[in-house]
């Protein structure tokens, strides 16, 4: 009996017609990124287990793929009694979780090859045994931009520019760009009595989305925080306002809370920054609910939500003040932000926003008349993919109701006839598959028309 083929859950295969717009999405993230002076690197796909585990909080390292050792490692296994199996490491290597950690790992191997302030930007899939759903996958791609050995609070302000014209020229109409401050957080847990409860007022503030107040409520007591506590907190989130009212806010506040007080001058400094680039299509919003659940963010956090389109945020990005002193270099600051271009997509797609891409690889098929024309066949579309242009020959004679409709089901634009009249006289026949018209060009006129 044949094996029913099937994938694992939370992974996809992709035709070409979604492969071409996923393109689409990261060659326009490349293109801003390059722009704003980030150059591209590549991690593997697993790395050392030690890497990965105790960077992303409780939550995240619950989720990291870890990978079973075998050959040797299995051999040597099965030799050992019960009581050695118990301590034997069975696994020593995971799947990357996120592209920051390795890229901390990456900048400690290699920093004597690098220039600081260095800044990468990497396009690559990850892996997170997270519940499969709508907009959540266990292998997705991140696209990330991210630059370490500067604390300057300019950098942030320009990943905000970076969403905003990366998601703008994708075609969003709306979305909302969120800033936040862990050493507002730690404020939060200082004003509310709990300054070694950040960590888990962190984790608790980050699900208020999807669970609501009273659910926090009750996750911050399931984690030792009083009633009293969480109604101060509750104060302090809850307040509503400009972006310079909530400033203002927390100043007042913060007036004894030495963290709060800087994490709010770093904001200001960072919206006030901002002003000084170009706005598009996003909205800037400093939101005191803001509580990205990952254990290295020090600084500014971002989180981006497209509007319209009930998916969670399609966007994210936080300061980490020492990640690479786990790995032994101490002192070197860094902020990153990321793209999560698999919910972009569901986004764009939910919007209609990829009706008037060009979804053909070929911009136009040479139609196959036969050994007769054959040869005149091959250099010309020899000759216009040396032009530049996306061409192909259909690989047999058939008849040209199956030839057009091949044509149609890729959506190639346009199809060339040279039959043995059009070869004699130098004027191949290009028709137009969309509006049926057809007109006549010498080979030089083609390559001009198609380009």
């Amino acid at each position: 009996m044949a094996q029913k083929p099937s994938i694992p859950k939370g992974t996809r295969d992709f035709l070409p017609e979604v492969m071409l717009r996923r393109e689409h999405i990261f060659n326009t993230i490349r293109k801003v990124f390059r722009k704003y002076g980030y150059v591209p690197i590549e991690t593997p796909a697993m790395e050392q287990l030690s890497v990965l585990t105790g960077k992303y909080g409780e939550e995240g390292d619950k989720l990291i793929f870890k990978i079973l050792n075998n050959g040797d490692f299995l051999r040597k296994a099965k030799s050992l009694d019960n009581a050695q199996k118990l301590s034997f490491e069975i696994s020593e290597k995971a799947l990357r979780y996120d592209l920051t950690v390795p890229f901390a790992r990456f900048v400690v191997m290699n920093h004597n090859e690098l220039t600081f302030p260095f800044k990468r930007y990497q396009i690559q899939p990850v892996w997170r045994g997270d519940r499969p759903g709508k907009g959540r996958y266990r292998e997705f791609y991140q696209c990330d931009a991210d630059v370490v050995g500067s604390d300057s609070l300019m950098y942030e302000a320009e990943f905000v520019a970076i969403y905003d014209e990366v998601l703008s020229t994708l075609g969003l109409p709306g979305f909302s760009i969120l800033l936040n401050n862990r050493k507002i957080l730690s404020g939060y847990a200082e004003l509310a009595g709990q300054p070694d409860k950040v960590g888990d007022i962190c984790i608790s503030i980050d699900k208020l989305d999807k669970i609501g107040e009273d659910g926090v409520r009750g996750e911050l007591a399931n984690r030792g925080i009083s009633e009293s506590a969480a109604d101060d907190i509750f104060q302090l989130i809850s307040f509503e306002g400009t972006n310079e009212e909530k400033l203002a806010f927390l100043e007042e506040k913060f007036a004894n809370c030495e963290v709060g007080k800087l994490g709010v001058a770093e904001m200001r400094e960072v919206l006030d920054t901002h002003r000084h680039f170009s706005t598009f299509n996003g909205t800037v919003t400093f939101d005191l609910t803001l509580a990205r659940g990952l254990d290295y963010y020090t600084g500014t956090i971002f989180e981006v939500k497209a509007h319209d389109v009930a998916i969670g945020s399609i966007c994210g990005g936080g300061r980490y003040a020492d990640l690479t002193g786990v790995f032994g270099m101490k002192g070197l600051s860094g902020v990153g932000i990321s793209f999560g271009a698999a919910r972009i997509y569901d986004v764009m797609n939910e919007l209609g926003l990829f009706g008037q891409l060009e979804e053909s690889a070929s911009k136009v098929m040479l139609v196959n008349f036969g050994d007769e024309t054959r040869e005149t066949c091959l250099k010309v579309v020899n000759h216009l993919r040396g032009a530049g242009i996306s061409a192909e020959l259909y690989p047999t004679a058939a008849k040209m109701k199956k030839q057009f409709g091949y044509a149609d089901k890729k959506q190639i634009p346009y199809t060339l006839m040279i039959g043995t009249e059009e070869m004699n006289s130098g004027a191949y026949k290009l028709k137009n598959m969309q509006s049926g018209d057809q007109s006549s060009h010498t080979l030089e006129e083609l390559v001009d028309l198609l380009k």
